[in-house]
């Protein structure tokens, strides 16, 4: 679908949002692309966030996974608005083995109060991407608020 953003500076609010985040930060996670309804998220292989068989953790998974999902919807949000996510379900597919992780969502259906995204995440091996889970989430816009 083709969205329209209420907030035509919506690159900005997502970005500076985006970097207000520690944990992002914490696991290198770089903000790739970002479109009206759409957001693209990288976290490059680092030992630290793995599990016990050195593949990235689940839990990273999941945050990349839940980030994207955030920002797509952010996208499409006023500007004076905040997000939160209120349910997201997370298929893990395949061990997400590799040296880079992609976390690409879109905006299944924006609403006046909640949106729902859908995410893919794909892990990089040798040069080949291949989906290691699946997610559907659900936002809340909360009118009138700071990003905080």
């Amino acid at each position: 679908m083709i969205y329209t953003p209420k907030d035509k500076d919506y690159l900005t609010r997502v970005k500076e949002s985006f970097d207000r985040q520690n944990f992002m930060s914490l696991i290198n996670a770089k903000l790739i692309k970002t479109e009206p309804g759409f957001c693209e998220i990288h976290v490059p292989y680092n030992i630290n966030i793995t599990q016990q068989h050195s593949f990235f953790h689940a839990g990273i998974v999941g945050t990349v996974a839940d980030n994207a999902a955030g920002y797509a919807a952010y996208s499409l949000m006023d500007k004076n608005s905040s997000i939160l996510t209120v349910e997201f379900k997370l298929n893990l597919i395949s061990p997400a083995d590799g040296e880079l992780l992609i976390g690409r969502s879109h905006v299944l259906k924006y609403g006046k109060t909640l949106t729902v995204c859908r995410s893919d995440v794909f892990v990089v091996k040798d040069g080949v991407e291949k989906i290691c889970a699946a997610s559907q989430s659900t936002l809340i816009e909360l009118h009138n608020k700071t990003d905080h």
